[in-house]
């Protein structure tokens, strides 16, 4: 078995002053940034996943601004690998997958943001490559979502994605989980 940690899309824009803040972000990366330090004592890979626009109306994740940055709580150091992507699936035009293969790893720990979004399309491609994989939810935030006007609010969002995944295409467990499984 070998392990990877995959960071989804932990940027600046995605907090209180960026253009796209979810709900419970600061949380959510204060718990990734537990898992990245657990990670890198047990001197396993990690991989960043960092979202640039490419639409010249995207209103976030803009290239060359701060809010398309990696949050500092998790930001890279060498030599963790770092993927650019265009779209919400971490593997879709990406190197993402030749790289987990050429390393050998089968089992991914997934965590970042929005769990509604990238971290469900990258979970779910990744099970449909074969790979095993836990996505740590306390380490993931979302965002209320509005579907012809009712709110489904973030907390709610969250759980559904989660207890989709759980299962059939992930085992979802906390960062306490991880962290304190030795």
């Amino acid at each position: 078995m070998n392990k990877a940690l995959i960071i989804v899309d932990i940027q600046n824009d995605y907090f209180e002053k960026g253009t796209m803040p979810l709900v419970g972000s600061d949380k959510a990366s204060e718990n990734a940034k537990l898992l990245l330090e657990r990670f890198r004592n047990d001197g396993l890979p990690i991989i960043h996943i960092q979202h640039i626009a490419t639409d010249a109306t995207a209103t976030f994740f803009v290239p060359n601004t701060d809010g398309a940055k990696i949050n500092n709580n998790v930001k890279p150091i060498e030599p963790e690998k770092v993927i650019v992507k265009h779209y919400p699936n971490s593997f879709r035009e990406t190197e993402l997958l030749n790289y987990l293969n050429a390393n050998n790893i089968t089992d991914l720990t997934i965590c970042g943001m929005m769990t509604h979004m990238c971290i469900d399309a990258t979970t779910r491609a990744a099970y449909d490559l074969g790979f095993n994989c836990i996505v740590v939810g306390d380490a993931c935030a979302t965002k209320n979502l509005n579907l012809n006007g009712h709110i489904v609010k973030a907390s709610d969002v969250q759980t559904a994605f989660l207890s989709a995944l759980n299962g059939t295409y992930a085992e979802v467990k906390t960062t306490k989980d991880i962290t304190d499984n030795k």
